[in-house]
């Protein structure tokens, strides 16, 4: 039951999410584009995409619910993991969005990019490793990722940073709590390297739905 562990890719909407379910497919996920909060609650392991901006990915989850949906996922301990904008919506909001509110699972802000640099980052870039997690486990080193973003969380002081990459200094690329993965970054575009993180998210689906079942 657990070979291919079902992942559950919250579907709300928001641009093609066809890709980060295509790269789940390739290394091993029976992954699924879904709405359905049964379907959500089954799952051995459940993402969050997200493209575009800030406000309009947290006015789509909470049209379709898949707020909560989120929120629940995080709070049951199941692999959780969230990209790019589904990244950012894991935070308490946005310099882009005065007076829309994240999910809050972290509790910080997100900021624009500082400084003279282009916005958005839109190229590869190498991750720099600033403690060791599942997540990295097995990459390439360097380690390069695909970025499409203008705006990035805060690093804070706590242990959550995984890694940052250097676009005009430190911009926080991935962090991680407990259950719950984010990256700023499109691993389901990052060729050998991308798909490798998301092998590492479903072994650790696989392994919450063998411990679960």
């Amino acid at each position: 039951m657990t070979d291919r562990p079902l992942v559950a890719i919250l579907d709300y909407g928001i641009g093609n999410l066809h890709s980060a379910q295509k790269g789940f497919e390739h290394v091993g996920a029976d992954a699924r584009l879904t709405a359905d909060r049964g379907l959500i609650a089954d799952a051995a392991g459940v993402v969050l995409p997200g493209v575009g901006a800030f406000a309009p990915c947290m006015a789509a989850l909470g049209r379709t619910g898949l707020d909560q949906a989120a929120v629940e996922a995080v709070r049951s301990g199941r692999p959780f993991m969230g990209i790019c904008v589904g990244m950012q919506v894991l935070f308490a909001g946005s310099e882009e969005a005065p007076g829309a509110s994240g999910l809050g699972v972290f509790e910080r802000m997100v900021r624009w990019i500082p400084g003279p640099v282009k916005r958005p980052q839109m190229q590869w870039n190498v991750l720099h490793r600033h403690r060791d997690h599942p997540m990295l486990e097995g990459l390439d080193d360097p380690a390069w990722v695909y970025f499409v973003h203008s705006l990035a969380p805060e690093a804070g002081e706590g242990d959550d940073l995984v890694a940052t990459c250097d676009y005009g200094g430190p911009v926080v690329a991935a962090v991680a709590r407990h259950n719950v993965w984010a990256a700023q970054f499109h691993p389901e575009k990052s060729s050998r390297v991308g798909l490798r993180i998301l092998a590492n998210f479903v072994d650790a689906a696989r392994a919450a739905g063998a411990a679960a079942g």
